[in-house]
């Protein structure tokens, strides 16, 4: 693996990009201070805009550090954050890493998670070198798995009472892709594009 970091990623509607202390206000309003974005996630919903801008500070801080992958999710029509996209977790040995998300709902079902996912599990295999890209969600939130799936993933199985989110306890679904897959799929893509 080579370490990139929060380096800036461009697909067709989105730019995702390192956070910028200025980002807080956009981070409460669009997301982190609603409760009902936040129901499934495993940090508390933010109780003040002060609460995000302190976060996106820090996360500003840390933006040069090559480990840290934590990504503002930017529509290019709307030119501020919606939601975020991140490695939560990061293991050497098994050169893996898991991803989490939260966007706000206003832009649910709109495919921006979807298109945000793909771009950072391409960027985890392609420039970074990961071998395995995993992710998880609480099994009340299917919405959340249809993003894994979207991206190519697999999923792996159901752990009970894995986890405690904003709900309680909950058993949480795997998903996972592993890096021969992920290139299985981007030649069958690239063929199917060829012949269009």
């Amino acid at each position: 693996m080579t370490h990139q970091g929060s380096r800036t990623l461009e697909t067709e509607r989105l730019t995702l990009r390192a956070f910028r202390a200025s980002d807080g206000e956009s981070m409460y309003r669009n997301w982190a201070g609603d409760p009902e974005v936040t129901r499934f996630l495993t940090w508390p919903t933010h109780e003040s805009q002060a609460v995000s801008e302190s976060l996106c500070q820090k996360w500003e801080e840390r933006s040069n550090d090559p480990s840290f992958y934590q990504w503002a999710i930017v529509p290019k029509a709307l030119g501020e954050p919606i939601g975020s996209i991140s490695a939560v977790k990061t293991d050497e040995a098994t050169q893996s890493a898991e991803i989490g998300y939260c966007i706000g709902k206003n832009w649910w079902h709109q495919g921006y998670t979807s298109e945000a996912l793909r771009a950072v599990i391409a960027f985890m295999f392609d420039q970074a070198g990961f071998f395995c890209i995993r992710a998880c969600h609480d099994v009340n939130n299917p919405n959340s798995g249809r993003v894994m799936a979207s991206a190519g993933m697999k999923k792996d199985g159901v752990v009970r009472a894995f986890s405690r989110n904003n709900t309680g306890i909950c058993d949480i679904v795997f998903y996972s892709i592993l890096r021969d897959e992920y290139l299985e799929q981007k030649v069958i893509s690239s063929g199917a594009a060829g012949k269009n």
